[in-house]
């Protein structure tokens, strides 16, 4: 274990380095060496707050299989997964910050709301959760450090636990709704999506916790080969459910035949983004880990639990990218990119090394954080932490 906490502070350090020139670059020269414009308004980070802010969401429900479901076998697995949750979450928040135009306005969405945008309620939902989810992991770690008032404790986190799961639902699909209430952007216009986003925050849970688990995970715990099979088997089943929403999606919109839709589903498909679709999140994101962790006796090694869980959720960050970029590069009226000419106004899009630098950064950050705090926090699973 030593030497891969070597390699993984020397990797997070030459990310802090690159996403220290990242931050530079967008603080003094603004959005202007971004690869969006005009037309594509959206990009890399947009993404990542979608992948991100999703995967949160997904790995608060494993705490609560710990706090509120009481399920012996995750019994001491809630303070890694509420620590997580913080850590994507801040990361998420972080990604979509650096995207405003006015990042310094960001306090008026508190002082002026507006209660109709779902973009307002899901600032303000994410401030709850935020909140809510730093108060449980407080308390979780006074349980494990202090004897008395256990039992008070703990049925605090079970109440919490319960207020907690309908907020993670409404985020989850919150942001499928962000995307689906875009009627102008017919890849986007889905009805499906607030129902799949809440499913896909829920697989990048597991497979985060599968890789949590497989790097951090107690190796005396004899429980430990079960949990990261249990993550497994809930991982494969997530994946096929995920295959069998992008299909249904793809095909309606396909067999519906709606020009622009089926224009952005033939970029993912065939077009510019076709080996990020085919290759990076079908191949190396859905078909080789569910290849890994259908063999039983390799997915409770925690190395190649840890691989396919990493190769997940690569996946999941790339399909994000994959529901972003197609729409944008759509143009809504034909011919407007003829009309006008100028490097803004553009409908190709792929990320500038500057936006590419930030997000690392910004990873590698949230990788330090998590290292940071396993160490002084002392997260690792105490198996009689709840018992």
């Amino acid at each position: 274990m030593k030497p891969l906490r070597i390699i993984l502070w020397v990797l997070i350090a030459l990310s802090l380095i690159v996403g220290a020139w990242g931050v530079y670059d967008r603080l003094v020269n603004g959005h202007e060496n971004a690869a969006y414009g005009s037309y594509v308004v959206w990009g890399l980070w947009v993404a990542m707050y979608l992948f991100l802010a999703g995967t949160a969401a997904g790995t608060f429900f494993f705490a609560t299989l710990d706090y509120l479901f009481r399920v012996r076998l995750f019994q001491g697995t809630g303070r890694l997964a509420l620590f997580a949750t913080l850590i994507t979450l801040g990361a998420g928040l972080v990604h979509i910050w650096f995207d405003q135009g006015h990042m310094e306005r960001i306090w008026k969405v508190y002082t002026r709301p507006n209660p109709q945008s779902v973009m307002a309620q899901m600032v303000w939902g994410y401030t709850l959760f935020g909140l809510l989810t730093t108060v449980m992991l407080v308390i979780a770690l006074r349980v494990g450090r202090r004897e008395g008032g256990a039992a008070r404790a703990r049925r605090w986190l079970a109440f919490l636990s319960v207020l907690g799961l309908p907020l993670t639902l409404f985020l989850s699909g919150g942001v499928g709704a962000l995307l689906g209430v875009e009627i102008s952007r017919p890849f986007w216009h889905v009805g499906l999506f607030p129902v799949q986003f809440p499913v896909f925050s829920l697989a990048s849970g597991a497979a985060l916790m599968l890789l949590i688990i497989s790097l951090f995970g107690d190796a005396h715990n004899p429980q430990q080969a079960q949990q990261l099979r249990v993550l497994a088997i809930a991982t494969v089943v997530l994946q096929v459910v995920k295959l069998y929403f992008l299909w249904a999606d793809y095909s309606q919109s396909l067999y519906g035949g709606l020009p622009q839709n089926v224009a952005a589903i033939n970029a993912v498909l065939f077009g510019p983004y076709w080996w990020a679709f085919w290759i990076l999140q079908i191949l190396l994101g859905s078909l080789v880990p569910i290849l890994i962790l259908v063999l039983p006796g390799v997915a409770r090694r925690p190395a190649w639990a840890g691989v396919a869980g990493a190769l997940v959720l690569f996946g999941f960050a790339v399909a994000r990218a994959n529901i972003v970029f197609p729409a944008l590069t759509v143009p809504e009226i034909e011919a407007l990119q003829q009309a006008f000419s100028d490097p803004r106004l553009q409908f190709a899009y792929f990320p500038s090394p500057m936006e590419w630098a930030l997000s690392i950064g910004i990873l590698g950050a949230a990788a330090a954080a998590f290292l940071l705090g396993y160490t002084w926090l002392r997260l690792s699973v105490v198996q009689q932490e709840v018992a």
